[in-house]
């Protein structure tokens, strides 16, 4: 494939750190689109320092970031010297905590509507290094095509997550769970190293509250007289004509394309139109007709497009590219293969339920904190098992995806209906909505082989999300020969790309 043209086939930007580095670099040399995970790499990249960093790959990419930025030299050294252990640390001991997104207000507006706020610089400078290397050590020794994916929810790191990657000369940026609106504002603004601000929702305010809006600044950060970066084309992963539409119909928000991904993709879902409920009269998430997503609508729009969630093989390739697609974007089969960042264990306790036929995923509509259904796999010592879940002490020490509000001496404040229940309570949350909550930060983070240890020695257990569609990944483990565990990441691009006949290609 030229590099001037989209790729046809890209993969997921999945969980926290399951599309890493390693496996999306081999995507983008094989001539498809690697999209990496943006999602929490400040703490994932300080705890492989405190892993003692093998391979000395991150710091590798941080004397990179400084050599580029020397306004940043001494900030990343920083880093190094508070979280790198050589020889790593002892298992049993905990990883030391990074700075949480605490936010201070730094300026108003003219009109005194708006307050803009960031957090400490310790965050903005970890969390910036982090995307930095990410895209960076993916990038490295070719030039295929490079994306990372972005959470709209999660929206704290989000500004200086992007200027990072931006830095490292990312060259798509996909943002869903919510409108991604501002994205295009904020990649003009980065791109000229200009000040950027991002709407946030703060509970419980209304109009005399004023507005609410993150704040970059990149001449604090050092970044005065740096030449300009280049304009990542942006992707809004939507589920609906309507979003679609709305961001074509916005100048300032048009997109350069959409993933349009379905309710059976792993991860975070869209909300089915309608509630539905059991006997019990318990809240279901049952998608029906009228959920259907018109693709054909979408496409009548006229930008680029790829199909998401259950798309991973080679008809649904074909398919998409009849119905006017310029290609698809697969998960599932990748978050399996050798080379994902899904912890070793978990991976080979999932392929042996799905080669005997069960491997159960259920969409789960209270699990996640950010109130959209989140794909569960069920599978036995994970957060899916309720006598695992109930065991588990609600501590919420990350904070991700906690929501904003505004406290009595008018900061803005932090919670989360999977933190500690009283506590929640405490803050103005309602009782009912921490029920079946899921600290998906902690859980996602032990997933990817992260898990946080208590010093009471208790190791924080993980959750797993992949999409309904297991065909592809049972096809390809039907496919190896005797006594080989899992496939690579590899061979799921050569079977997914059988109908563009195109092998292996590297691109250096």
């Amino acid at each position: 494939m030229s590099e001037h043209r989209d790729p046809a086939i890209i993969s997921g930007g999945m969980g926290i750190w399951i599309s890493c580095w390693v496996m999306s670099r081999i995507v983008s040399m094989m001539g498809c689109m690697g999209i990496v995970s943006g999602t929490a790499l400040d703490i994932v990249y300080a705890r492989i320092l405190q892993n003692g960093d093998p391979g000395g790959h991150v710091r590798r990419a941080f004397a990179e970031l400084a050599r580029r930025q020397p306004g940043l030299a001494e900030a990343v050294a920083r880093i190094l010297r508070e979280y790198f252990i050589e020889g790593g640390k002892p298992e049993t001991a905990p990883y030391k905590p990074t700075p949480t997104a605490r936010l201070k207000r730094v300026r108003n507006s003219a009109d005194g509507k708006t307050s803009f706020w960031e957090p400490g610089m310790d965050f903005q400078v970890l969390t910036l290094a982090a995307n930095f290397a990410e895209v960076w050590l993916t990038k490295e020794g070719h030039n295929g095509s490079v994306g990372i994916n972005y959470l709209r929810k999660v929206e704290r790191p989000l500004p200086w997550a992007l200027y990072g990657a931006m830095l490292a000369g990312v060259d798509y940026v996909a943002v869903g769970a919510g409108s991604p609106v501002e994205i295009p504002g904020m990649i003009r603004k980065f791109s000229r190293h200009e000040d950027a601000e991002m709407p946030i929702r703060v509970f419980g305010t209304d109009s005399s509250s004023g507005d609410f809006a993150l704040c970059l600044r990149p001449g604090i950060l050092g970044m005065h007289g740096s030449a300009p970066l280049l304009q990542p084309k942006f992707l809004a992963i939507v589920s609906s004509f309507l979003l679609a539409n709305a961001l074509v119909s916005n100048p300032a928000a048009r997109p350069y394309g959409f993933i349009i991904e379905g309710a059976v993709a792993g991860g975070h879902n869209a909300p089915p139109g309608k509630k539905a409920f059991n006997k019990r009269g318990e809240s279901m998430v049952v998608y029906t007709d009228a959920d259907a997503i018109d693709v054909k609508a979408i496409g009548g729009l006229g930008l680029p497009f790829w199909l998401a969630g259950a798309y991973g093989g080679p008809e649904k390739l074909k398919e998409a590219l009849a119905l006017g697609a310029t290609g698809i974007q697969f998960g599932t089969t990748a978050a399996l293969s050798g080379q994902s960042g899904l912890a070793p264990e978990l991976r080979a306790g999932a392929l042996e339920l799905l080669a005997r036929g069960e491997l159960k995923i259920r969409t789960d509509g209270r699990a996640s904190p950010s109130g959209f259904p989140f794909k569960v796999a069920e599978i036995p010592g994970t957060l899916s098992e309720e006598k695992v879940y109930l065991a588990r002490k609600r501590i919420c020490d990350i904070g991700f995806l906690q929501s904003a509000y505004l406290a009595a001496d008018g900061d803005l404040a932090f919670r989360c209906p999977a933190e500690n229940e009283d506590e929640y309570v405490r803050k103005g949350g309602k009782l009912a909505h921490t029920k079946g909550r899921v600290c998906l930060c902690n859980g996602l983070l032990a997933t990817a082989g992260f898990p946080q240890t208590w010093p009471d020695g208790y190791k924080e257990p993980p959750i797993v999300t992949l999409g309904d569609d297991l065909d592809h990944a049972d096809k390809l483990m039907k496919s190896l020969p005797p006594g080989q565990k899992t496939y690579s990441i590899g061979k799921v691009l050569k079977y997914v790309a059988t109908p563009l006949d195109c092998g292996p290609k590297n691109t250096t």
